[in-house]
């Protein structure tokens, strides 16, 4: 079976969309596997599919695939892509739409620069609801919130790894560190993912704090590995961080791949991401039987 599809990136994030908004493609999860293979398929960190509205004031379905072949909650700079995609294609005039996500709707907007904006919605924070499993830890204060003291399953380190757990859609632990250029990132990210306190796994944010207003970040993905950028992740950060008294309520995410703004006017509100979407090139492929 060939397909058509785009490739896309947000600052470096990147991506195989493809349009089902005139019929399913029926793919399995061998196919998108074989879409984000680097090797033998398209390659990217994750497949989007744009679905058509499945409720009145919804303008599209935002399916999510990562390159492990299974579907997940929410991807921040996807959903620029995403808005991108649909405005570049035709299929919308509207700056500004409606999306539905696994885990609820977001709201995409093209400015003007060129940049997208994306209401990423509430961020959440009872333990099981992102789920996060703390029975038995003792939250360690800081700020008006705190770190959980997490075991790491299979690792030399004696001190437990404090993580700040937060769900944006997704779920997300976040831990402090003085260089991100120095942390042992590919070490501690699958180190914190094999933790059992994490049912539906995890994404493992590693944040420098630079300044008030700005930071710089690395992400362990689920299902992925370290990524150039990742949009939930970037806003779990700053959440985490502001949270913690270490942020002003806009900040700019320095990530491997490009900077990505975010805004957070506190507890109750939703977070607002802005960054970059850009289409690399256009394709068709041929998928294994």
């Amino acid at each position: 079976m060939r397909i058509p599809f785009t490739k896309m990136q947000g600052a470096g994030n990147d991506f195989v969309v493809l349009d089902e908004t005139r019929g399913r493609l029926g793919l399995t999860e061998a196919h998108y596997r074989f879409l984000g293979d680097r090797h033998f398929g398209v390659g990217a960190d994750q497949i989007l599919t744009v679905r058509p509205s499945p409720a009145e004031g919804i303008d599209f379905e935002y399916v999510i695939h990562n390159a492990d072949g299974n579907e997940v909650e929410q991807c921040g700079n996807g959903s620029r892509c995403f808005a991108r995609f649909v405005h570049d294609k035709g299929l919308t005039t509207k700056d500004r739409i409606r999306v539905q996500t696994m885990k609820g709707v977001i709201e995409p907007r093209l400015n003007a620069d060129g940049r997208v904006t994306v209401d990423m919605g509430a961020p959440v924070f009872t333990p099981t609801e992102i789920p996060f499993d703390d029975n038995g830890l003792a939250l360690q204060p800081m700020g008006s919130w705190g770190n959980w003291p997490l075991a790491l399953v299979d690792n030399a380190q004696a001190a437990p790894l404090l993580v700040a757990t937060v769900s944006m859609g997704n779920p997300h632990a976040v831990t402090l560190v003085d260089n991100v250029d120095t942390t042992p990132v590919a070490a501690l990210g699958p180190a914190v993912q094999a933790s059992p306190r994490f049912p539906q796994g995890v994404n493992v944010g590693f944040l420098q704090v630079v300044d008030r207003s700005h930071v710089r970040l690395r992400v362990f993905e689920r299902g992925v590995g370290e990524t150039l950028a990742c949009g939930t992740g970037a806003c779990a950060a700053v959440v985490s961080g502001i949270r913690l008294g270490l942020l002003d309520t806009s900040v700019d995410v320095q990530t491997r791949g490009g900077v990505l703004t975010i805004a957070w006017a506190g507890v109750g509100q939703s977070v607002f991401m802005t960054g970059p979407a850009t289409t690399v090139f256009h394709g068709e492929i041929d998928l294994p039987e």
